[in-house]
């Protein structure tokens, strides 16, 4: 897949509704099993979830594993604002450290060059060595 800014934007934005959605609806759910809340936040929450499931295969990325890696990443990030800006809870540098060292695996994850999508490019003097062993 090439890259192009509307392609990152597309995919930013997908990986961006999709941690919404798995994230908020966890978070309902959580509120009514931890906190009390009524029953229909945990229904909705559900729903959420469900809803959650189908954004991932909107995604232009075609490999399964890479992609839920990649969210794996973002979405340690945004637990965080979450928790932040529904809960009240601050991050402690921990966090902050932990989410850009995600991050940043998150970019060489996604922008790492391949040449059909899954492979590496490969590298002329590897594969004369690779043949030296046959």
């Amino acid at each position: 897949m090439g890259w192009t800014a509307l392609k990152v934007l597309e995919v930013a934005a997908l990986f961006f509704f999709a941690g919404v959605a798995e994230i908020g609806g966890g978070w309902l759910v959580w509120q009514t099993i931890r906190e009390g809340k009524p029953w229909w936040w945990a229904l909705i929450g559900s729903l959420v979830l469900v809803v959650y499931g189908f954004i991932p295969t909107l995604q232009p990325i075609d490999d399964f594993g890479r992609l839920y890696a990649v969210y794996g990443g973002i979405f340690i990030g945004m637990s965080f604002g979450w928790s932040a800006i529904f809960d009240g809870a601050r991050p402690d540098k921990g966090d902050i450290i932990g989410s850009a060292i995600c991050l940043l695996g998150v970019l060489v994850v996604l922008f790492w060059p391949r040449i059909d999508g899954t492979e590496e490019p490969s590298d002329p003097q590897v594969e004369l060595n690779s043949r030296s062993l046959e």
